[in-house]
């Protein structure tokens, strides 16, 4: 085993990180070097900038920049506003009643924009300052905010399941966006139990009961935004469209929509139209940087080492699998989640299936895992919206985050070990 390559990556990449360097252009730049241990500069930098086009020439990532715009017209679009009330009238009058509504305002919101960070921005902007008005702290609506924004990486649609089926080799995007549901869900319910814990034990107010006329009137102003639930995924699960044609679909679904409800304008357009372009950006600079690392690590073998080496730990497939949860959890507090998952499903993913693992189930695990990196530091973006939005500070909303990340951690475990949790729906509809 060469170890020379192995060095020149970590140090490389974790130095450049030490100094604050953005994570695309230290996963390129440690990618280069760790080439230029091996074979000669020109090589090396032709290889490595080949490696990062032929990365993003993919037809299921033209999903991501429509998924990106088709949230962006969601969080524009009035589409918040009406899933909140519809939040509200179910769950307001329990204890931490407003907490509740976070929890199922941004997975309502996180599954149709599938996007954590503009759950977090919508949910933390409206709920934030009638959470204070009604006597909870900031930072526990901050905490709330931060992680329940999260579970709509795993309820679909979401870009990075997409990223995951490209960095497997091709595991179905219909079975992983059926297999995100029930995980989803379970993370978001342990959420709301810690809320409620959480409420009791600070006495906050309880909110009113909503009568069934309510109920039914907020869901059905919510049914045209939930609607596109049903023909975005109803359409990939039938076979009528791909998840790229559901993504354009989503785009054009959520622009008729959005000027029916009067919240988008042709004025407004463009600035939707940029944030998105900047957004998407970003995502395929970090895809392209990733997919070269991970081919660079291909080429020094790293996946079969670090493969034999876990396997030589044990053969006991709950210690395996608790050493990759552990280890994606510390790689999450460092490095965002769509590279993670490019550069570590190669790695880990031989592994699990080598112990009969399905690789939809993994799919699963390793978002939930890097979900928890969302919400820490140094790295964790949807933190730093949340915390921006609540106007508050992360040494304040770390105390309220920790049992919430414990919640986050149960139900990825939870997951791991009972495979039936992800894999029951794909099979249900033949996945």
């Amino acid at each position: 085993m060469e170890y020379i390559p192995i060095i020149v990556l970590v140090l490389s990449f974790v130095g450049l990180l030490a100094i604050g360097m953005p994570v695309a252009w230290s996963i390129a730049i440690s990618s280069v070097l760790t080439m230029l241990a091996s074979i000669p500069a020109l090589p090396a930098f032709t290889t490595i900038s080949q490696r990062m086009g032929t990365g993003l020439d993919s037809f299921s990532l033209l999903a991501i920049p429509f998924f990106v715009l088709s949230g962006q017209l969601m969080n524009k679009g009035g589409i918040a506003h009406r899933l909140i009330a519809f939040a509200k009238s179910l769950v307001g009058s329990l204890p931490g009643g407003l907490a509740l509504i976070n929890v199922i305002g941004a997975m309502l919101m996180g599954a149709i924009a599938g996007s954590a960070m503009a759950s977090a921005s919508a949910m933390g902007s409206i709920l934030g300052p009638e959470m204070e008005k009604e006597g909870y702290s900031k930072e526990f609506g901050a905490a709330v905010n931060i992680t329940s924004s999260t579970t709509g990486l795993i309820i679909p649609p979401s870009n990075v399941l997409i990223v995951y089926s490209l960095a497997s080799g091709g595991v179905s995007i219909a079975a992983l966006f059926l297999a995100g549901y029930i995980p989803g869900i379970l993370t978001g319910l342990f959420l709301m139990l810690v809320a409620m814990f959480w409420a009791k034990k600070k006495k906050y107010k309880l909110g009113e009961r909503s009568s069934i006329k309510q109920v039914f009137k907020t869901f059905i102003d919510a049914v045209p935004s939930l609607f596109l639930l049903v023909i975005v995924i109803g359409g990939i699960i039938t076979g009528v469209f791909t998840a790229t044609e559901a993504s354009a679909i989503a785009v054009l679904y959520t622009l008729v929509l959005g000027f029916a409800y009067k919240e988008i304008s042709l004025k407004s357009l463009p600035e939707i139209l940029l944030d998105s372009s900047a957004t998407t950006a970003i995502v395929m600079l970090l895809i392209g940087a990733s997919m070269s690392m991970s081919w660079v690590m291909s080429y020094e073998n790293i996946p079969q080492n670090i493969s034999s080496l876990l396997l030589g730990i044990s053969d006991n497939k709950i210690i395996v699998l608790l050493i990759i949860n552990l280890l994606l959890l510390f790689v999450g507090i460092f490095m965002d989640i769509t590279p993670a998952v490019l550069i570590f499903t190669p790695i880990f993913l031989p592994v699990v299936t080598k112990l009969g693992m399905d690789p939809i189930q993994f799919g699963i695990i390793i978002v939930l895992n890097l979900c928890v990196g969302l919400c820490t530091p140094p790295v964790g973006s949807v933190l730093f919206v949340g915390v921006g939005v609540a106007k508050t500070t992360i040494q304040k909303v770390i105390k309220p985050l920790i049992p919430l990340f414990l919640a986050m951690i149960f139900a990825m475990f939870l997951v791991t070990y009972f495979p039936q949790l992800t894999l029951w729906l794909p099979k249900l509809f033949g996945l």
